[in-house]
């Protein structure tokens, strides 16, 4: 079936102003239901994970691109407008010339026995993408974000993420105590762990637990784990920022499983 094209003209449409809202304020998403996926690398990923658009927009000048105009037609509705209003609607210094917007998944629950990546109130929007994209990499299906972390559905997590969502299970706003539905061991970094990473045989499935960076795991989730590792740095810096010791951590479960 052929999708509805609406021409849009007026910056003050509903729909314009509710993309505006999900573009522009991190956590919009929780009280509107949807996201806004800009560009055309985000698009793509959704529809590869099996993801449907509710609403497409695109640019004017992108309607005369076909392959760009064909990926917008995967949405029952396509708003076409100027480059100017397009403009209005993106958080990226050169725009992108079409998004989606998508419904927010419905079954943001806890799976238990999932392998997991389990967030303590990680504060930057880079550090969480980048662990996204390491857990879809690495085989970890699961996300687990306790309060006060990063809004996982914002537009600079979706940005660092580059489509890792659209392949995982995203859960927020957990207490610790919640996280005892994984029925999973709990693993933690520390730099007092007696046991480095390489020579631990890891549990699996697993959850992997994430601090903050600058207080690292609260003492409540660190209570809560059964084992915890060290990260070998033979260059002798004191810490590795949380998203790269999140990869390692995650390919190293993965290698022992690869095994």
């Amino acid at each position: 079936m052929k999708p509805q094209l609406q021409h849009i003209s007026a910056r003050d449409n509903p729909k314009l102003q509710r993309l505006r809202k999900l573009a522009q304020e991190a956590s919009a998403y929780r009280k509107l239901g949807s996201v806004w996926l800009e560009g055309d690398h985000l698009a793509r990923a959704a529809l590869q994970r099996g993801c449907t658009p509710s609403m497409a927009v695109i640019t004017e000048g992108a309607c005369q691109d076909p392959v760009l105009l064909a990926l917008a037609e995967h949405a029952p509705l396509v708003l076409v407008v100027s480059e100017a209003l397009f403009q209005g609607l993106s958080g990226l210094e050169s725009p992108a010339r079409m998004g989606f917007e998508m419904a927010l998944p419905s079954d943001a629950v806890l799976q238990p026995g999932v392998d997991t990546v389990v967030l303590d109130r990680l504060q930057d929007a880079g550090n969480v993408g980048t662990i996204l994209r390491s857990a879809a990499a690495m085989g970890f299906r699961q996300i687990a974000a306790l309060k006060g972390t990063a809004a996982l559905w914002s537009q600079k997590v979706l940005r660092a993420g580059m489509g890792a969502h659209f392949g995982l299970r995203l859960v927020e706003g957990l207490q610790p105590a919640d996280l005892d539905r994984l029925l999973l061991p709990l693993i933690a970094t520390s730099s007092h762990a007696d046991e480095p990473l390489h020579r631990v045989q890891l549990p699996s499935p697993c959850a992997w637990v994430m601090g903050h960076e600058g207080q690292g795991v609260q003492p409540e989730l660190m209570r809560r784990c059964t084992l915890t590792v060290g990260i070998p740095q033979p260059g002798g810096e004191e810490s590795l920022n949380v998203g790269s010791a999140a990869s390692i951590c995650l390919y190293e479960s993965a290698r022992q499983r690869l095994l």
